[in-house]
């Protein structure tokens, strides 16, 4: 069995669905389908009795594709209120509530919920995008428009 702690979560274990190797610089772990099992993992987060932990609203966020600062806007709160959820793992039950819904409207994308979370994506994506400019002395100036997760990639 394998304790797989690399989705952030600290009580998730794996009985099969995975590789190990070794490799020159130690211990490799491939897991088989990783999209699949984050996605069966929030919703079971999304499901689960008793409040979110800190670490499992990062994930359900995560999951949702938003930063601190769009999952803000959606609760109507500050990016450091999200922060210290996350931290401290102590939420008001409304916002675990409001998280849970959001997390499920989210998976189905037809809803007004997905569309609403999809528009902050969006727009968050458009507020960090940066122009890039290269010149060459054939081709003069060029530039490219990317997002910063691009150019830190």
């Amino acid at each position: 069995m394998y304790h797989y702690t690399a989705c952030g979560l600290d009580n998730v274990w794996l009985t099969n669905g995975y590789v190990e190797r070794d490799t020159a610089y130690g211990q490799s772990v491939s897991i088989t389908k990783a999209r699949e099992l984050h996605q069966l993992l929030a919703c079971d987060l999304a499901k689960k009795k008793g409040t979110l932990t800190g670490k499992e609203l990062r994930f359900l966020r995560v999951q949702m594709g938003l930063s601190q600062e769009g999952f803000a806007k959606l609760h109507g709160v500050t990016e450091q209120a999200v922060s210290n959820w996350e931290r401290t793992g102590r939420l008001p039950i409304a916002n675990d509530r409001l998280t849970r819904m959001y997390y499920i409207g989210h998976v189905d994308k037809d809803t007004p919920v997905a569309k609403a979370i999809d528009r902050l994506k969006t727009i968050e994506s458009l507020v960090h995008q940066r122009i890039v400019a290269t010149t060459s002395k054939t081709k003069g100036w060029s530039s490219k428009i990317t997002i910063e997760d691009e150019v830190a990639a």
